[in-house]
């Protein structure tokens, strides 16, 4: 599945042109790659998503092309959560 359309359906971004500008602007790694917004992501991969003031490291547990509010927690595990301070 594409990154962007990831973001969206986990609901870490809730648009998926938000979630493309975040990938394109370099503030996505995956597997400690920058990736693109059309990058390929699968099951078991680990995402770095850099949110303003905000740091997450998480790991990708389930994937599908649409998802209930409810459930999108469960797309992921939040492996590390950090605040940076950009002063």
């Amino acid at each position: 599945m594409r990154l962007d359309k990831y973001l969206k359906v986990s609901r870490l971004i809730k648009r998926r042109t938000m979630a493309k500008e975040v990938a394109d602007q370099g503030r996505v790694q995956v597997n400690g790659q920058k990736a693109k917004a059309g990058t390929d992501v699968k099951i078991g991969d680990e995402l770095d998503v850099m949110f303003g003031q905000k740091h997450i490291k998480l790991q990708i547990d389930r994937i599908e092309e649409k998802a209930k509010k409810e459930d999108a927690a469960t797309f992921y595990t939040i492996l590390k959560e950090e605040r940076v301070n950009n002063d």
